[in-house]
């Protein structure tokens, strides 16, 4: 386990630590033509045989540095103005993934789903994803039908930042409730109070205020009761 963790250091020291803003530029303008690209694989290896500190872990350094440098090739070479966020994250979790699968090669073992039997760990990966987008979903609908006349469209607000701070919120709801930090869900609901104490303030629109309330008791409400299924389940006999 030693190993993969200086494996997964290396990989931040290399990627965000040691690669100079130039060389992200050089790459998204040269493309495959820019020496920093190969530069930054290169290091990446010299930075895995550093943290591991065993030559005889050359052949695993040189692996992981060449198929850094492919992901960040096909990156590159596919990458768009509206693509580079979505990008990034794909390229990182792909960055991940090979070097688990690489280490998981080293330790003499295969990659597998086996973890796919645990009852407990597929209920948190399904409770995880219900309290994404298909709860923004249902409480977006839910409240539809008392949507004030007097709202602007979101005039001067961040675009999908209410759908996204739902689902944060909901989140760290369900990751108190599941570490027995309850205290945590009262801290999160008064501070989300003091920040739309403000905005409902100046509104002086008891609609609107009525509105907010109403979709934010309800989505905590969802998260909450999420975080006692989970429980509940987990203390089952069965799990």
């Amino acid at each position: 386990m030693i190993v993969l963790l200086k494996l997964f250091l290396a990989h931040l020291i290399g990627d965000f630590l040691l690669q100079p803003y130039s060389w992200v530029k050089a790459k998204e303008k040269r493309k495959l033509g820019a020496w920093q690209l190969y530069c930054h694989a290169l290091l990446h290896g010299l930075l895995i045989l550093l943290l591991v500190w065993d030559w005889s872990f050359w052949k695993w350094a040189l692996l992981i540095a060449t198929v850094h440098l492919l992901i960040d090739a096909v990156k590159i070479e596919i990458q768009k103005a509206k693509t580079k966020r979505a990008l990034f994250f794909i390229d990182q979790l792909f960055h991940v993934a090979s070097i688990y699968i690489i280490w998981l090669w080293y330790q003499g073992e295969s990659f597998s789903f086996s973890f796919l039997r645990n009852e407990k760990m597929v209920l948190f990966i399904t409770l995880i994803l219900f309290l994404t987008r298909p709860v923004s979903f249902a409480v977006k609908i839910f409240i539809s039908k008392w949507t004030p006349q007097t709202e602007d469209d979101d005039a001067g607000s961040l675009q999908s930042a209410g759908k996204y701070i739902g689902i944060l919120e909901r989140l760290l709801i369900f990751a108190f409730i599941i570490i027995n930090h309850w205290e945590g869900v009262g801290f999160l609901l008064a501070a989300k109070s003091i920040f739309r104490f403000g905005d409902l303030k100046e509104s002086k629109d008891r609609k609107l205020t009525e509105y907010i309330l109403i979709g934010t008791l309800v989505s905590f409400g969802v998260a909450i009761l999420t975080g006692i299924i989970y429980q509940y389940f987990k203390e089952l006999s069965a799990f």
